[in-house]
């Protein structure tokens, strides 16, 4: 059994090597540094890289399995791993507690207007006057409610906010207050204070906000993207927030990224930007190494993998 890293993993490759001494571990930067005669032989890839593409995996006849150390796997060539069985896990779960506090630290720093104090700072103004609003009893609407969602729910009811869910059917989730269909979305918009979108982008999940859905928010709502950028047009999004539809936005994730300095969010008062940073963590390598560990165990075993198991299919 040979495995190949797409990322160093520092002192994680010892314990890898020595806890399953009969596999043969490969650690490289990527892709670019696989030898053809290390693609043709190797039988699980671990790690992340942007670069890994279809052209990379037909030079991998004997692969069995993806182990991808991030959440989202939208940019993988999903049709060809579906189509040649190969087998694919994600971080789910992994990046959720990192972002939990992303999200919560969003709502926190709009709320208690740290952007005013910290702009106040800047000219050297002293307001002692200003006042912060609560977030107790505000409604938080969670467009999807997978694990960052739940994780996130779960720091937020401390601070008593009120949680709702959008996700495909409607289904019960533990910790979220009242969970809706997608098909219902329209007409739950306008309880939300702030409206989080956590979904991973799937063929139904792009360019699923239109400006519809932003005129149904109130015009005091609190948007905050940590999904995918692509659940709403740039162009869309733009117009929102020049025509204050709604109040604020946080935006972690676009439509195309990186922004270019040209790019017009960054001209707008009423938008905070981060550079898809949310689910970076120092923690995440050591996680998601754990997560194989376990797994790999299984599959050496059966050939079976007990978590994270993705979809290739349906893209989750």
């Amino acid at each position: 059994m040979k495995v190949v890293s797409l990322k160093r993993l520092g002192d994680l490759e010892q314990e890898l090597t020595n806890r399953f001494p009969d596999v043969e571990f490969l650690f490289t930067k990527g892709v670019n540094e696989i030898a053809k005669s290390d693609r043709s032989t190797l039988d699980i890839l671990i790690g992340y890289d942007s670069n890994l593409d279809e052209s990379f995996l037909t030079e991998c006849p004997n692969l069995k399995w993806i182990a991808w150390y991030a959440t989202g796997v939208n940019k993988l060539p999903l049709n060809y791993i579906a189509n040649q069985n190969i087998l694919l896990t994600n971080g789910k779960g992994i990046h959720a507690k990192q972002m939990a506090e992303f999200i919560t630290a969003f709502i926190l720093d709009d709320y208690k207007k740290m952007r005013t104090s910290y702009i106040n700072q800047q000219n050297k103004v002293y307001d002692s006057k200003l006042t912060a609003d609560r977030v107790g009893k505000q409604t938080v609407l969670f467009l999807g409610t997978g694990t960052i969602a739940q994780r996130t729910a779960h720091v937020l009811q401390a601070l008593d906010m009120n949680i709702l869910g959008i996700n495909t059917t409607g289904h019960k989730v533990n910790g979220i207050n009242k969970t809706y269909a997608l098909k219902e979305l329209l007409s739950v918009l306008p309880e939300a204070d702030i409206v989080v979108n956590t979904l991973p982008e799937t063929a139904n999940t792009i360019h699923l906000l239109t400006s519809e859905h932003f005129s149904q928010m109130k015009n005091t709502a609190l948007f905050i993207n940590v999904g995918r950028g692509s659940i709403v047009k740039e162009d869309i999004l733009i117009k929102v927030l020049k025509d204050s539809v709604i109040r604020h936005a946080y935006l972690d994730v676009f439509e195309k990224e990186p922004l270019t300095q040209q790019n017009e969010l960054f001209n707008l008062s009423n938008v905070t930007i981060t550079a898809h940073i949310t689910g970076n963590g120092k923690e995440n390598f050591q996680e998601a190494t754990d997560l194989f560990t376990k797994n790999l165990t299984h599959f050496l075993n059966n050939n079976h993998l007990i978590e994270n198991e993705v979809d290739a299919k349906q893209g989750y």
